[in-house]
């Protein structure tokens, strides 16, 4: 018998494997915003069907529509980008700047290698052509995982409905089995997982949220071009690792070079103070206080679990390390070994 349920078992995952990445999202999804479809079935009155159809349908309006109001003339500008490129390269480089040469052991030979494409831009293009192939496959691939990640959150809404429809049930069919499994204990891990999983989704939206609206502000006050559009792409990249330095400091950068140095500075002043000294604040106390676990393992949660397991391991991260850390810290305090301090 033990054999029958485990060949199950396997040809289960195998069989949603493919679709695990979309169930977990949904899982997630509908964990951390359950308040509000309880809400508009308690307090509004609907179904529990079109309540579900309406978070499906809110959580669509609030991921893309930030993406439809930041890109109204998206042609406009990559035709413009085009021109200003085609026009860079007839216009050739500059000369080398004199402070390139005055860098030690690099500079002269980084300056003659300047000076060179300065006089011949014939010469940089053969110099970078053995590299437009892997451009090219990045791209591709970039293009590939953008259109697999637009199917996956088609799919992850689907998914999403029909936990909502019938969430009260699968709780407690997991519960059910968590408590066959955990015994005493199932309940205090349903407890930490869900109260972590709110910290780190309600941090991350937070951080996107005020980093894009911070990254914004200060683009429209430097007189940087786009700066909805560049405020929602901070807001998207503020989840990762590289987050929204990416944009700001390219702007202070195109500012200095475009002859406003003092603007420039002082853009890059604001985003290491404000935009990104937001994500330092935001992001741990969310994710601590939902979480309530010392700051240095909920850092090394996130960061861990992006590198293991990409964009989902964000939050599947701290989750594994929360539980562990709970059970651990209770198993201790078990043994009669006094009261162990959380602290870090």
């Amino acid at each position: 018998m033990a054999i029958l349920l485990g060949g199950i078992a396997i040809g289960c995952v195998l069989v949603l494997y493919p679709f695990f990445s979309a169930i977990l999202w949904a899982a997630i999804l509908t964990y951390t915003t359950w308040p509000l479809f309880e809400w508009l079935r308690t307090r509004a009155r609907l179904g529990r069907q079109v309540a579900a159809f309406a978070m499906v349908l809110l959580t669509a309006i609030v991921l893309v529509l930030p993406l439809a109001l930041a890109v109204p003339s998206g042609a406009d500008d990559f035709d413009h980008l085009s021109k200003v490129v085609v026009n860079a390269l007839q216009a050739g480089l500059p000369p080398a700047p004199r402070w390139l040469y005055q860098i030690p052991l690099l500079g002269r030979p980084l300056g003659d290698l300047w000076s060179s494409w300065a006089a011949d831009v014939n010469a940089m293009t053969a110099f970078f052509r053995p590299y437009f192939g892997a451009v090219g496959e990045f791209v591709l691939s970039l293009l590939l995982g953008l259109a697999h990640g637009i199917l996956s959150f088609l799919l992850a809404l689907l998914v999403a409905f029909f936990f909502f429809a019938s969430g009260d049930r699968l709780a407690a069919a997991l519960s059910a089995v968590l408590y066959r499994i955990a015994g005493a204990r199932a309940e205090r891990i349903i407890t930490v997982a869900g109260a972590i999983m709110r910290g780190v989704v309600y941090g991350l939206l937070g951080t996107a949220v005020v980093q894009g609206i911070l990254t914004a502000f200060g683009l429209w006050v430097a007189g940087v071009p786009r700066p909805v559009l560049l405020g929602v792409v901070a807001g998207c990249l503020s989840v990762l690792p590289i987050g929204a330095p990416a944009v700001w400091i390219p702007a202070a950068l195109w500012l200095a070079e475009d002859g406003h140095l003092l603007l420039g500075i002082l853009l890059c002043v604001y985003g290491v103070v404000f935009i990104s000294g937001s994500d330092g604040i935001i992001r741990p106390f969310f994710i601590a206080r939902g979480a309530q676990l010392p700051f240095l393992l909920t850092f090394l949660g996130v960061l861990g679990g992006a590198i293991a397991f990409g964009l989902l391991g964000i939050f599947v991260g701290p989750v594994l390390i929360g539980v562990a850390f709970t059970l651990i810290y209770e198993f201790a305090q078990g043994e009669g070994r006094g009261r162990v301090s959380t602290r870090l």
